[in-house]
């Protein structure tokens, strides 16, 4: 049997690898699928999910963006990755077994700036915030 995992959110793609909540696996007999099921990472991210993945039997993973160091760790654990891929899961999973997905070992996410991976915003207080604390009592 074939364990497929899918980055999830309401029943999309998610688009982030390393942010991802919640993965759909499927698991896949005779080139169908017999089963799947919403797991969620309990707050682990990037590198380790690749880990987490395999720790549930996962051999190829469809997500959207992803950067060097998950597709490095998912490679570490022998897990096939389709990168870049939107829209519902399921139907991805049908075009992964019907041969129209292809695996990739290139990363698609490289802008980790903007993901705050490197550099983490301060954190929110109401000296640098522009929301003044409103008074609630009457």
């Amino acid at each position: 049997m074939t364990k497929i995992a899918v980055t999830y959110k309401n029943g999309e793609i998610f688009q982030h690898f390393g942010h991802t909540e919640d993965f759909k696996v499927y698991s896949i007999e005779d080139n169908c699928i017999s089963d799947s099921g919403v797991i969620n990472t309990n707050g682990q991210g990037h590198e380790a999910l690749a880990v987490f993945l395999s720790s549930l039997g996962v051999t190829v993973l469809i997500c959207g963006g992803i950067g060097s160091g998950a597709m490095e760790a998912l490679s570490e654990q022998n897990i096939k990755v389709a990168a870049g891929v939107k829209g519902d899961c399921d139907v991805a999973v049908k075009d992964y077994l019907a041969g129209k997905l292809e695996y990739t070992s290139v990363p698609n996410c490289s802008h980790h700036h903007e993901h705050g991976h490197e550099k983490k915003d301060p954190p929110l207080s109401l000296e640098n915030s522009f929301f003044k604390p409103v008074n609630t009592v009457h």
